[in-house]
Formats: structure tokens, C-alpha cells, sequence
């Protein structure tokens, strides 16, 4: 069998298709790649001091966003999608040498400042990355294509995730080579991310070519001259506001679940090792599952249920689920709800979410996706940390607030659902 057919089996792809969506697949493998190699040293330097820094972090983080926003605005106005996008990375890319430079030479490796700013600015690059990375494909493919091929582009995410991580890990403990355990410094680990950055950068140039993006801003296809023209639209768009209450209420919720998540293994497990093992499980089976549903199912999904039955999926799910923890807090049951939320997630949530874009227009995928992709989304980080002392102060339990807000985000799913069906 033929790579061409055996792709066809998989994925509902069409005639021509085939090199601009493995062009796409290889793009987001390499954006993920290169963050999952740097990911783990971020975790370890935000709770090298204890991991009650985290949430002053997370506040650190979403200032960045309100001044990130802006200048990339600014540049988004004045060049066309097939410069700034390369430039963007490699910014990015420079910023990597930059924090490779002050950690070598720095007295001390730079001290807990450099190593907070190091993790501010990790969080900010991978929503900007990604979500340059999906305006991109939300521009170039329709939105027919979008429900058959963005779950298999998701895939080469998955797969970049699991191969940085893998490679850091495995970087991390050393190998043999003559005999000797060689180490290497983790500090090496951000010039493969650079190299990877000029990778996707390639991928952009590729898809630029194949799709006949052109070489003036301001075209018709192009983001216009406006830096600030992206909240304006959020700000008069009822379409937006409801992308960014679905963004908000899932952020919240996942670090709802993530507070929770710790709580249980803390009580249900003894000792780091145990407890790591345990985690490890739970990375495990969300991996399977999100690759399995990527590669076999999410496109038959999106195009069997539609976009607006899509979006109530995860909502459905992450009710019931914090239902069932309020019930019976245990392991297995956090577990269970943590593997198909994260799964489904990967797999269709996201691709769908995605979709969402493919009808409008530049100024909403590149001014006004970016805002909603970093800033909301922290702002909802920043959100669900901090509400569990509130609610602590207030009596109010955990579980109580975590189902209560799944019902607000079931809500705004069907509303944006309907509002979908109504653009249709």
C-alpha cells in the first residue's frame, strides 16, 4: 500500500491535498517539539522555590500578555502573513539565545530572577507560537477542510509533545558513549529549540508557496493597518465575546481539575516516586487516547456531529466529571475524568475551536485570536488559582465552584453553538 493510500484510509483527505496537509502536520510537530524540550526546565525553576511562587508567576505571566499583545499587533499591521509570521519565531528564536547567553555567563546562572523571567517568557512564547500557528491554518483551509484535516494536523502536536518530552527526559538521565555517562547541560536544550523554530519557519515558507500567500500587507486577504483593530472586534463582536467566555470557562475549570488532581494523588499515593509513577499513568493513557481519536476518529467526529455538538462535548464531560469527585474523590475517578477530558480535548475541542475562525476575516485571526489565545487564556489560569483562597474565605467548597462553573461554560457552548448554526 502506498503512502498516499494508506494516508487516504486514515484521514479524510481529498485529491491535492495530501503535501499541504503533512507540510501543516510537520509545522505543529516542530512548534510542539521544540516547547516540550524546554517545558520540563520551565516546571522545575517555578517551583525551585516552592511551588507557593506559582501563582504570583501566573500574575507575572499575564502582565507579559497585556504588553506582548500590542507590539505584536504592531507588527501583525505592517507585514504580510508570509513575513511576519518567520519573524515572529525568529524573534523568538533570539530571545533563546539571549536566555542561553545570560545563563552561561551570569554569576550564578542569573539567579532566581533570570530564572522567572525565563518562565514567564516560556509561558508567553508557547501561546503565541501556537496560536500563530492555528491562524495560519484557519487562513489557509476551509472551513470543510478544517472538520476533515485539523484533528490529523493536531496529531503532529502530539507527536512533537511526546518527542520533546521523551528526548529531554532521556537527555536529562544521560547516555553511554564509549563507555563513559555523558550528561547534557539542559541549558543546550534552548539551541535545539532554536533550530527547531528555523524548522518551522521553513514549514511556513512551504505552505506559503503552496497556498500563494502574497508579498504585500495590507492585500485582501491580508491583516490591515490597525495595531488596536483586533480588541475593537472582541470589544463589538458577540461571536468573539463567546469564544472568549468558552476559552475562559475552560481554562478555569482545567485548573480546577488540576488543583484537584493534586489534592487526590497527595492522599491516594506516599512518596515522590509513587506519586510521579502515578502521574506518569495518567500522561500515558491521555497520550493513547488523544493520538488514537486524532488519527482515527476526530475528522469523522467534527463532520458526523458538527461544530455546535462538538463544542458541548468537553462541557458535558468536565460536569458530570467534578459531579462524580464531589461524589467519590478517588483516584480512579479523577483519573478517569482527567484522561477523556485532556484526550478529547487534544483530539476535537481544540481542531474544533479552531474552526471557529476559518469565517472571519485577518484581523480576527491574527489581532484578535492572539489576544484570546494568551491573555484569556492566563487570565483564566490566573483566575483558578487564586479562586480557591476566595472560596476558602467564603466557605464555599472547591467542588461546589468547579461544578457550577462547568454549567456556565456548558451555556456559553450552546450559545456559541448557536450562534455557529446561525453563521452557517
Amino acid at each position: 500500500m502506498t503512502p498516499a493510500r494508506l494516508l487516504r484510509r486514515l484521514v479524510l483527505v481529498e485529491e491535492g491535498e495530501a503535501p499541504a496537509l503533512l507540510w501543516s502536520a510537520l509545522y505543529c510537530f516542530l512548534l510542539l517539539f521544540g516547547y516540550y524540550l524546554l517545558r520540563p526546565v520551565r516546571e522545575a525553576i517555578g517551583i525551585a522555590r516552592g511551588a507557593d511562587k506559582l501563582p504570583w508567576l501566573m500574575t507575572g505571566t499575564l502582565i507579559a500578555m497585556v504588553l506582548a499583545n500590542p507590539a505584536f499587533a504592531a507588527l501583525v499591521s505592517k507585514l504580510p502573513r508570509k513575513r511576519f509570521i518567520p519573524w515572529a519565531y525568529r524573534f523568538f528564536a533570539l530571545n533563546m539565545l539571549a536566555f542561553f547567553l545570560a545563563f552561561r555567563l551570569l554569576p550564578n546562572h542569573g539567579g532566581a530572577r533570570l530564572g522567572y523571567a525565563f518562565y514567564i517568557w516560556l509561558s508567553v512564547f508557547n501561546l503565541f507560537v501556537v496560536s500563530v500557528f492555528w491562524g495560519l491554518m484557519s487562513d489557509v483551509w476551509s472551513e470543510a477542510q478544517g472538520k476533515r484535516l485539523f484533528g490529523f494536523i493536531a496529531t503532529g502536536g502530539t507527536l512533537g509533545a511526546i518527542a520533546g518530552a521523551a528526548l529531554t527526559g532521556a537527555l536529562a538521565k544521560g547516555f553511554g558513549l564509549g563507555g563513559l555517562q555523558v550528561k547534557v547541560d539542559p541549558l543546550s536544550l534552548l539551541l535545539l529549540s532554536m533550530l527547531t523554530l528555523e524548522l518551522a519557519v521553513q514549514c511556513v515558507k512551504r505552505l506559503a508557496a503552496i497556498f500563494a500567500l502574497g508579498d504585500v500587507a495590507h492585500g485582501a486577504r491580508e491583516p490591515g493597518p490597525g495595531p488596536l483593530e483586533g480588541l475593537r472586534l472582541i470589544a463589538t463582536s458577540r461571536y468573539l465575546q463567546l469564544i472568549c467566555a468558552y476559552m475562559l470557562l475552560f481554562t478555569i475549570t482545567s485548573t480546577f481539575l488540576y488543583l484537584q488532581q493534586g489534592a487526590i494523588v497527595e492522599r491516594a499515593f506516599s512518596g515522590t516516586a509513587a506519586r510521579t509513577a502515578a502521574f506518569a499513568r495518567i500522561d500515558l493513557w491521555v497520550n493513547v487516547l488523544t493520538l488514537a481519536t486524532q488519527v482515527f476518529l476526530a475528522g469523522r467526529i467534527i463532520t458526523g456531529l458538527g461544530i455546535p455538538l462538538v463544542l458541548s462535548i468537553l462541557p458535558v464531560l468536565t460536569l458530570a466529571g467534578f459531579g462524580a469527585l464531589w461524589a467519590w474523590p478517588t483516584f480512579g475517578v479523577m483519573a478517569l475524568f482527567q484522561v477523556l477530558r485532556r484526550g478529547l480535548h487534544y483530539a476535537v475541542d481544540r481542531p474544533a475551536r479552531e474552526i471557529l475562525y476559518i469565517p472571519l476575516g485577518p484581523e480576527e485571526r491574527y489581532k484578535s485570536k492572539p489576544f484570546i489565545d494568551t491573555f484569556v487564556y492566563r487570565g483564566g489560569d490566573l483566575l483558578g488559582v487564586w479562586a480557591p483562597t476566595v472560596f476558602a474565605a467564603l466557605a464555599i467548597p472547591v467542588g461546589l465552584a468547579a461544578v457550577g462553573c462547568s454549567g456556565l461554560w456548558l451555556g456559553s457552548s450552546v450559545a456559541l453553538g448557536r450562534r455557529v448554526k446561525q453563521s452557517d
